[in-house]
């Protein structure tokens, strides 16, 4: 999991990287072969912990 806007792109003026797409609210999730309920499931029960 991946906050582009303080990690990877925190260099870019905040216009510049709206201009891009990538917003303050954005996060990137980085997947590999896992099925699609398989990574909703995943990401429900973190969101669930955290809470």
């Amino acid at each position: 999991v991946q906050h582009p806007a303080s990690m990877t792109h925190i260099t870019y003026p905040p216009e510049e990287r709206l201009r891009h797409g990538i917003s303050e609210g954005l996060v990137r999730i980085s997947v590999g072969l896992e099925t699609l309920d398989d990574l909703l499931t995943d990401i429900q029960q973190a969101l669930d912990r955290s809470a």
